[in-house]
C-alpha cells in the first residue's frame, strides 16, 4: 500500500503566507470599522433630516471623532449608543449591523417602524426604546438577545401577543412593556426568569388568566388597566375554566363617567350557585350605570334648549357634542375644578375633556368672555383649548391631548431601582418651556393683570415631542377671587396668606418653587410642614441637588446657578420679584452642559439611566 507522503513546507512560503492572512485579517477588521461608521452614517441621514441634532457626525470614523453618543470598544468597534430626547425621527434599520451593540437608549425620541431590526445585534445587554412611535408586534425572534438584562419598550404603539419566547431571555432584570396596545394572555414568566426584579405590562390590552405565581412576585399593580385580565384577588375572578378569558365588560357610552362602574355581562345561562351577594352586586352595578346614562341623557336633552353645540376657537377638525357623548372614556384625573377624561372618537382622534364643578354660576356672557380670552391664546407651550360647552348643569372643556404625562410625573413617579431619571438637559428643556408659555400669559394679558393662578408641576404636560406645555390656563377665572386661593392647588405665595387674590407675581414665586422642586427632586409637600424654599435656604450644597443628577459631571454650575433662579423668584417681597420675561433670559443664559461623562464600564453603562443594587443600569 502506497503512503501519501507530506513534504516540508518552504519557509519562504509560510512566511508569505502567514502575512497574506495578516493583512486579510486586517482588511476585514478595518472594514467592520468603516461598517460601523457607516450605519450610524445611515441612521443618521433617516432620522436628523435637517442636520442640527447630530452635528459633529460627519467625520469619516465614528470612533476616533468622538460623535456625540455613540461609545467605542479599544479595537475600534461600537459598544454603546445613547441618544435619547432628541427628537429623532425615522426607522431604526440601519442599526441591524452593529453587532458589537452592548447598550442602546433611544428614550424619548420620534423614531418608529419595528424593532426586528436590531435582532440582529446579539450583543445588546441594554435596550431602552421608551417614549418613541414604534409598531408591529414583539417578534419571537426576540429571544436571540441572550444577553439583554433591561428591556424597554414602553409608550409605544406595539400590538399583539407578549410572546412566550421572552421567558428564554434568562438575564433578564427589567421588563418594561406598559401603555402599548399589546394582547393575548401574559406568559408566566416567573418559573424561567430568576432574575426578573422589575415588570410592567400596565395599559395595554392583556386578557385571560395571570398566572398567581406572576402575581405573587410582582403584584397587582403590575397589570392594571388590562380591563379583561382575571386571577386571583384583587383581580376579578376566572371563569371555571381558567383557560377562558373573564367575563367581558360593558361600558356605558357615556363621556361622564364618574361613577368608574362597569358592568359585566355573559352569552351564557348563569350558573348554579351565584350567591346572592354577587346578583345583588350585579343588579346595583347595573342601576347605576343606567342612572348614570341616563342623567347624562337627561340633562343633555335638557341643554339642547339652551344651546346644544360645541363652541371651537378653529374651523379644522370640529365634531358635534354627540359625537363627544359616543366617545368611549377615560378617566385621567379629579382635580379642585373637575374631572379630566381622555376621549377618542369615532375618527380616532383623541382629545382632553374637563367636566367642571362647582364653577363659579355666573351668566352664559360672562362664561363665554372667559373663554375668549382662553381660547385666543395660542403658543407652543401653552396647552390649547379647541372648544367648550355651556349649558346650566353642564360645562365642558375640550383640549388637545398630550400624551406625556406631567413634569410632577416624571420627577417624582416611580422612584427606586429600575427607573429612568429625568437627565439635566431634559430638566432644563422643561422648565424652559414653562418660563416661556407662563411669560408669554403675561404678557398678553399684562394691561388686565390675568394670572395663571395654579401653577405647579402637575399642570405642565408634555406633547408627543416631549415639549413643555401650561395647562390650567384661565380657570381661575371661574372662580370667586375669595376661594381661588383655597381651591386651586398651586405653590402660594407668602402675600396669598393675608391677601386674598391670585397675582402674576404670585405666578412667579409659585414658578421659582417649580424650579428648585425640578433642582432638589423634593415635591413641596415633603418637607415636614417647612415650604420648599425655606428647605434650600437651610441646607449646604451637598445636600441640596437631587442625586439622580450627581451622575452628571461639569453641571454643577448650571445647577448652582439654577438654583438662583429659583429663589430670585421666591423672594419674600412681591415687587422685588423679576418677570417672567426676565426668568426666560436667566434660564436662557444658562449653559446646557453637554460635557456628560459617558465612560462605561460593565456595571455602568448608562449614566443617565437609573442603576439598581444589582450594579446593572
Amino acid at each position: 500500500m502506497k503512503r501519501l507522503s507530506l513534504s516540508p513546507i518552504n519557509p519562504a512560503l509560510a512566511l508569505t503566507l502567514a502575512l497574506a492572512l495578516s493583512l486579510s485579517i486586517l482588511c476585514v477588521a478595518e472594514g467592520a470599522y468603516q461598517n460601523d461608521t457607516h450605519a450610524l452614517t445611515q441612521f443618521r441621514l433617516q432620522t436628523d433630516t435637517h442636520g442640527n441634532l447630530l452635528p459633529n457626525w460627519t467625520t469619516a470614523d465614528a470612533c476616533s471623532a468622538a460623535w456625540r453618543g455613540v461609545e467605542c470598544s479599544p479595537n475600534g468597534r461600537v459598544v454603546g449608543l445613547s441618544l435619547p430626547s432628541l427628537n429623532l425621527r425615522g426607522p431604526i434599520d440601519s442599526l441591524s449591523s452593529l453587532t458589537y451593540l452592548r447598550f442602546l437608549d433611544l428614550h424619548e425620541n420620534r423614531l418608529n417602524g419595528t424593532v426586528s431590526p436590531l435582532l440582529n445585534c446579539t450583543s445588546l445587554e441594554l435596550l431602552y426604546l421608551a417614549g418613541n412611535d414604534f409598531s408591529g408586534e414583539i417578534p419571537p425572534e426576540i429571544s436571540s438577545l441572550r444577553l439583554l438584562l433591561r428591556l424597554d419598550i414602553s409608550d409605544n404603539n406595539i400590538r399583539g401577543p407578549i410572546p412566550d419566547e421572552l421567558a428564554k431571555l434568562t438575564h433578564l432584570l427589567t421588563l418594561r412593556l406598559q401603555n402599548n396596545a399589546l394582547s393575548g394572555h401574559v406568559p408566566d414568566l416567573s418559573t424561567s426568569l430568576h432574575n426578573l426584579t422589575e415588570l410592567n405590562v400596565t395599559n395595554n390590552e392583556l386578557r385571560g388568566h395571570v398566572p398567581d405565581s406572576m402575581l405573587t412576585q410582582f403584584g397587582n399593580a403590575t397589570f392594571a388597566g388590562n380591563h379583561a385580565l382575571c386571577g386571583s384577588t384583587p383581580l376579578p375572578k376566572c371563569p371555571t375554566n381558567e383557560t377562558e378569558s373573564p367575563t367581558p365588560r360593558v361600558t356605558v357610552p357615556s363621556l361622564p363617567q364618574t361613577t368608574g362602574v362597569s358592568v359585566t355581562a355573559s352569552d351564557t345561562p348563569r350558573k348554579k350557585g351565584m350567591s346572592a351577594g354577587v346578583i345583588v352586586a350585579i343588579v346595583v352595578a347595573v342601576c347605576v350605570a343606567v342612572l348614570v346614562a341616563a342623567s347624562f341623557a337627561v340633562a343633555h336633552c335638557c341643554a339642547r334648549g339652551e344651546r346644544s353645540k360645541l363652541v371651537f376657537f378653529d374651523r379644522r377638525n370640529q365634531f358635534e357634542l354627540e359625537d363627544l357623548l359616543r366617545a368611549s372614556a377615560e378617566m385621567l384625573g379629579k382635580g379642585s375644578l373637575g374631572t379630566v377624561y381622555r376621549a377618542v372618537l369615532d375618527d380616532g382622534c383623541t382629545v382632553a375633556v374637563k367636566r367642571l364643578k362647582d364653577a363659579n354660576p355666573c351668566e352664559r356672557n360672562e362664561f363665554e368672555q372667559y373663554m375668549d380670552v382662553v381660547g385666543k391664546l395660542k403658543h407652543p407651550n401653552i396647552v390649547r383649548l379647541r372648544a367648550y360647552y355651556y349649558a346650566k348643569e353642564e360645562k365642558l372643556l375640550v383640549y388637545d391631548y398630550l400624551p406625556n404625562g406631567s413634569l410632577h410625573n416624571l420627577l417624582h413617579g416611580n422612584r427606586g431601582p429600575g427607573r429612568i431619571p429625568l437627565d439635566w438637559t431634559t430638566r432644563i428643556s422643561l422648565v424652559l418651556g414653562a418660563a416661556k408659555g407662563l411669560a408669554r400669559i403675561h404678557a398678553e394679558y399684562n394691561a388686565s393683570k390675568i394670572p395663571h393662578g395654579n401653577v405647579k408641576a402637575s399642570n405642565v404636560l408634555l406633547d408627543k415631542n416631549g415639549v413643555a406645555c401650561v395647562s390650567d390656563f384661565g380657570l381661575s377665572l371661574l372662580l370667586n377671587p375669595v376661594h381661588a386661593i383655597a381651591r386651586l392647588g398651586g405653590y402660594r405665595a407668602p402675600e396669598q396668606v393675608e391677601v386674598k387674590r391670585l397675582s402674576q407675581e404670585a405666578d412667579v414665586y409659585a414658578f421659582g418653587v417649580l424650579v428648585l422642586e425640578v433642582v432638589t427632586g423634593r415635591a413641596p409637600s415633603e418637607q415636614g410642614g417647612m415650604d420648599l424654599p425655606t428647605w434650600v435656604r437651610s441646607v449646604v450644597k451637598e445636600e441640596l441637588f437631587d442625586e439622580e443628577l450627581l451622575r452628571y459631571k461639569n453641571i454643577e454650575e448650571e445647577l448652582v446657578a439654577m438654583v438662583q433662579v429659583g429663589l430670585a423668584c421666591v423672594v419674600a417681597q412681591a415687587k422685588k420679584r423679576p418677570t417672567m420675561l426676565e426668568v426666560v433670559k436667566m434660564i436662557e443664559d444658562l449653559r446646557v452642559g453637554e460635557d456628560y461623562d459617558e465612560s462605561r464600564s460593565r456595571n455602568s453603562l448608562s449614566p443617565s439611566l437609573a442603576t439598581t443594587d444589582d450594579g446593572v443600569a
